[in-house]
Order: structure tokens, then sequence, then C-alpha cells
């Protein structure tokens, strides 16, 4: 078996979970389950959407948020089996499908308008 063809068996292994649609610029809530040793508890990570990449089973997006005055980054995988659920706050509107641009503001100025339906 090649590498391709191998890679191609994993993938067709994972399953893809029904989860809403967001895109950049959308303020999400991520349930994740974190295990602390026997336990395992539910942790919410609320924040705005700066990317998704790649396709499929190998999808990721970043989220950002401030905690205690510190921008904090996440990467989920979309297809992680640690994902509980995904809740869609907020609609963005915003222009770009990346948008790292947050990365520079603060306060007022990081705010994202509303997507009117």
């Amino acid at each position: 078996m090649g590498k391709q063809e191998l890679l191609q068996y994993v993938e067709d292994q994972i399953e893809i979970k029904d989860l809403p649609q967001f895109k950049a610029g959308d303020t999400i809530t991520v349930q994740y389950k974190i295990r602390e040793g026997s336990k395992e508890r539910l942790q919410n990570f609320q924040g705005v959407v700066l990317q998704r990449v790649g396709g499929g089973p190998t999808e990721t997006f970043t989220i950002r948020k401030i905690s205690s005055n510190v921008g904090v980054e996440r990467i989920f995988p979309i297809s992680s089996p640690f994902i509980e659920k995904i809740i869609v706050n907020k609609r963005g509107a915003v222009r770009r499908a990346r948008i790292f641009y947050l990365r520079g503001l603060r306060g007022k100025k990081a705010r994202i308008k509303e997507q009117r339906f």
C-alpha cells in the first residue's frame, strides 16, 4: 500500500459530524471534552473564527478570544472526537476568508459588524 492509499484509508475511517455552518468572522462556542486522569469534563471556548483551512476530514479552524487582556488562539480539527458541539452565537460580516488583521486590534476597533438577514 502506497502513502496516498494509506492516507485515503485513514480519511475514510474518520466520521464527519453534523456541525453547523460557520465561516470567518462568526462568533462561535466550541464545547470540547477534557480528560483529566480518569475524569472527563466539558469546557467551552468562545471566540471569533479567524480562518478555516483544508477540506473534508482534515479541515481545521482557528478561533481567537481575549482572556484576561491576552489574546488566545486555538486550532481545532473539524473531525476531532473531543468536540462535543459547536454553537454559532453571531454571524459576522467580513470580506476576508482569513481575518488575521484582528490580531493587531484592541477594544472597540476589534468589533465585527453583525450580518443582517
